[in-house]
């Protein structure tokens, strides 16, 4: 079986790369394990074309096309000529994509077309209360059209995608993200800074950083030791194309500043560290898929605090293995902030509870299995 993920967002050394791209090296370097051939196709972060091959995945780094107005139609005929080019030599059983991404690649005969959701357009406009761009309306809704499968990574994105496209009764198989916890420790009994919280993402309004940030303000006066650690690469103002972290910095009020650390873009492989030495991680996106960087947290027993919104009790059990809160109100926040520093013992059982959740249900093993035996269902 020969599966060919497209993806601009494979991870390169030295350069940001976000959700999409972890999962495809995460999952495609269990599947060649499994025996099954796995290949990545897409734009290339520098202007040239490269080829590797990385833990037994073919990587094909295409050089993106600089056509004004013109660039996704260059840029889809690359693909699609990459894909061929692979087919011909290897015969491509699978080609999957997110939302968007089969719009403007044209099928070809024996390969089926896959795609997985990891939130597209449609659920991140409906979920920010904003208008939906024509444009990208048109790519999803002509995306779907060519899907022979559909995948959601929870429940909650499937439904709700299925609801804002029409997509009717058609099959939707959920499959959650996996985390490969050979990555991560048990850091229940790690030596943490005392009132420090971590964030970890990209800095969007999205992601609810600035609601974490007012919520500083419920908490320096009763622990004046409390930092917030905001970890993570700027983001775009949607429909702006402006940073968002200075905006993020202009309503930072004088009083918590000081309370305020940006350590910027850490590497995936040292976040394992950076999340053991918190003393919580508070992530309060106002929206997601099935967020691995949630995930992640479980997966090390560290204590939680989430989002009661979209695929959040399906990711975390509030109050067994994680702490969820309206993530739109940043007095909400910080009383779940505040039940970890005053529950300690508390909150070392709910992360070993945690971590047996994790291992029973998104363990990088499970899921492989799921994901060959769904694939195998479509031959």
């Amino acid at each position: 079986m020969h599966i060919c993920f497209i993806t601009s967002e494979f991870p390169k050394p030295g350069f940001p790369h976000g959700g999409v791209g972890t999962f495809v090296a995460t999952l495609g370097k269990a599947l060649v394990k499994e025996g099954v051939q796995v290949s990545v196709i897409g734009k290339n972060y520098i202007p040239k074309e490269e080829e590797e091959v990385i833990d037994g995945i073919k990587v094909y780094r295409l050089a993106p096309k600089k056509v004004k107005g013109l660039e996704w139609f260059f840029n889809a005929k690359a693909i699609a000529r990459k894909i061929d080019e692979v087919h011909q030599e290897n015969p491509i059983h699978f080609v999957e994509t997110p939302e968007l991404g089969l719009a403007f690649l044209p099928k070809r005969k024996g390969i089926q077309y896959v795609i997985r959701m990891h939130g597209g357009h449609h659920y991140f406009a409906q979920s920010e209360k904003r208008n939906t761009e024509w444009w990208k309306a048109y790519q999803e809704r002509k995306s779907f059209k060519k899907a022979d499968a559909v995948i959601a990574v929870s429940n909650y994105v499937g439904e709700t995608t299925r609801k804002l496209l029409n997509l009717g009764d058609r099959p939707i198989e959920v499959i959650y993200n996996p985390i490969d916890t050979s990555r991560f420790f048990d850091a229940t009994e790690s030596i943490v800074k005392p009132y420090s919280v971590l964030f970890a993402g990209s800095l969007v309004e999205k992601k609810g950083v600035r609601q974490l940030v007012e919520a500083l303000a419920f908490l320096a006066d009763e622990y004046p030791q409390v930092e917030l650690l905001i970890a993570g690469r700027d983001g775009k103002v949607p429909g702006t194309g402006l940073p968002y972290r200075p905006i993020l910095e202009q309503s930072i009020s004088e009083k918590i500043r000081p309370h305020i650390k940006f350590l910027g873009v850490v590497p995936n492989h040292e976040m394992p560290n950076v999340i053991s030495k918190a003393h919580v991680c508070c992530y309060p996106s106002h929206m997601e898929a099935m967020p691995l960087a949630w995930l992640e947290v479980l997966a090390m027993g560290k204590i939680f605090v989430g989002s009661l919104t979209g695929p959040g009790p399906e990711a975390v059990r509030n109050g067994e293995t994680g702490i969820l809160v309206n993530p739109h109100d940043p007095k909400e926040i910080a009383k779940g902030i505040k039940w970890v520093f005053e529950n300690q013992e508390q909150a070392k059982k709910m992360g070993k509870k945690a971590i047996q959740d994790i291992n029973s249900r998104f363990a990088l093993p499970i899921i492989v299995k799921h994901n060959i035996s769904y694939f195998k269902s479509l031959l």
